[in-house]
């Protein structure tokens, strides 16, 4: 029996950066990997706004697709900010449940860069700084064993590589159907 996908979570502010970090390991590895990100989800899949408490679909929703894309033998990458008061018992629970490889990655950046970063993004320029400030929550870590944080100092590559390197990525095949049994992928 084959060994069970790794599952990657990528969280942090904001523009921290986990956003196009996830989305360059997706593209470095492959079909394979299922990238589910937190805003397609919630924003556009659901429309729903964050904060709402018990009340939210969107946790449960999310790790409802990451499991399902687990199951049917995807590597995931679940990514978004994920604060812990709202996912924190989601995510733990869908990580301590999950019986391949698991690894968090947290983007510890100060405010201020998420600041600056989010300038260089012209799709998103409907969000404002002070909208940021709203959603900021320093070093909001989820405490699982393994967490791996990223500093401000890490440069696009070194997140990039950081993330295949730890996750196993970087060194694992794709095993589902459409890279392996596919005429178009073989």
């Amino acid at each position: 029996m084959p060994e069970p996908p790794t599952l990657v979570i990528i969280r942090g502010n904001s523009g921290s950066g986990k956003t196009t970090t996830a989305r360059e390991v997706r593209r470095r590895y492959g079909r394979g990997c299922a990238l589910i990100e937190q805003d397609q989800l919630r924003r556009v899949l659901l429309r729903e706004h964050g904060g709402l408490g018990d009340d939210a679909i969107a946790p449960g929703f999310i790790t409802a697709t990451t499991r399902a894309a687990l199951d049917s033998g995807y590597h995931v990458i679940l990514e978004g900010i994920l604060h812990t008061g709202e996912h924190a018992t989601h995510l733990r629970n869908l990580a301590e449940s999950h019986q391949g490889p698991v690894r968090c990655f947290y983007f510890d950046i100060p405010f201020e860069e998420t600041v600056r970063r989010h300038r260089s993004r012209p799709e998103l320029a409907h969000v404002t700084a002070d909208m940021m400030r709203d959603w900021y929550t320093k070093r909001d870590l989820l405490g699982v064993p393994g967490e791996t944080v990223i500093p401000q100092e890490a440069s696009f590559e070194q997140a990039v590589t950081t993330v295949l390197h730890d996750s196993g990525l970087g060194r694992t095949a794709p095993r589902t159907p459409c890279p392996t049994n596919c005429p178009r992928c073989r």
